[in-house]
């Protein structure tokens, strides 16, 4: 079994869109949506939810009304100016709360509370393609990186209990937490990137963090016929990087068409960028074994 993760250093190049349809030709694959921050592959895959867990992490405070002495000896003491006045009451903003326990340490009257911090959802799902385990993870919460991982590690269950060949994960932007998360252990790393300096840049930062944790990357150039000079500079960075460039995938509208009815471009058209992504994964598959 093999984990590849498909991923980007910036946000809008194409990577969820490319996972999708590498899902429609690698048959034998378990889906991991690991961009958890906003993930948006059920939006293409339309999945059935067989199972749903809460994700916990961390504490919230919550302060005992009946038990408080309003001293405001916890608003004196929260660096994160988390508890506020509201109606002559204190409270605590659940947004502002990083969940350090400083209030409940101080509080004299023993008027805080510090539960269990419910940050989110994940799933385990059938799709047309497969099974897919995605999340969804409530604003200004914390701990993406720690979902990632939960995510990750029931990809893994499902793919072992039905010996898939591959699991196929849709990783974050960037190069913080949740993708060194979604990056760390895996098999390879398809890198999309897109034609333009943003692009080319950030590239080479998810580069960078693939050697650092010794992952083999790959790389793919979305839209590459938008820019040609860029796209040219981007596969001269490459070829210095002795990373092997596996696909090049022109812009089609096509493939906005396809999301919008809910298809991946494999089902919905043969046309070039499908016919693109084929030969890229057709790459991959006899370049990485």
């Amino acid at each position: 079994m093999k984990e590849i993760l498909i991923v980007s250093g910036k946000g809008g190049t194409g990577k969820t869109s490319i996972t999708a349809a590498l899902a429609s030709i690698a048959k034998n694959s378990v889906m991991a949506d690991c961009d958890v921050d906003a993930a948006d592959m059920h939006l293409i895959l339309n999945p059935d939810i067989k199972e749903e867990n809460e994700f916990i992490s961390g504490h919230l405070a919550q302060i005992n009304q009946s038990n408080c002495l309003s001293c405001g000896v916890c608003q004196q003491n929260c660096k994160f100016d988390a508890i506020k006045i509201r109606d002559g009451n204190y409270s605590v903003d659940a947004v502002a709360c990083e969940g350090c326990g400083v209030c409940v340490w101080s509080c004299p009257a023993s008027a805080i509370d510090f539960n269990d911090n419910l940050c989110g959802h994940w799933y385990i799902s059938d799709t047309r393609l497969g099974p897919l385990v995605h999340s969804n993870l409530k604003a200004a919460a914390e701990n993406s990186g720690k979902l990632v991982s939960k995510v990750r590690d029931e990809a893994r269950k499902i793919a072992k209990s039905k010996e898939s060949e591959f699991i196929l994960i849709d990783g974050p932007p960037g190069i913080g937490c949740p993708v060194i998360a979604s990056m760390t252990g895996v098999s390879a790393a398809i890198i999309v990137t897109e034609p333009t300096l943003s692009g080319l840049h950030d590239m080479e930062r998810v580069l960078d963090l693939a050697e650092h944790f010794q992952i083999k990357a790959y790389a793919c150039i979305n839209k590459y016929d938008i820019n040609l000079s860029v796209a040219k500079k981007i596969t001269d960075i490459l070829k210095s990087r002795n990373v092997s460039l596996i696909g090049q995938i022109p812009y089609s509208s096509e493939i906005t068409q396809a999301q919008i009815e809910g298809k991946t471009i494999i089902e919905y058209s043969d046309g070039a960028a499908s016919k693109a992504i084929k030969e890229m994964w057709q790459a991959f598959i006899e370049i990485s074994n």
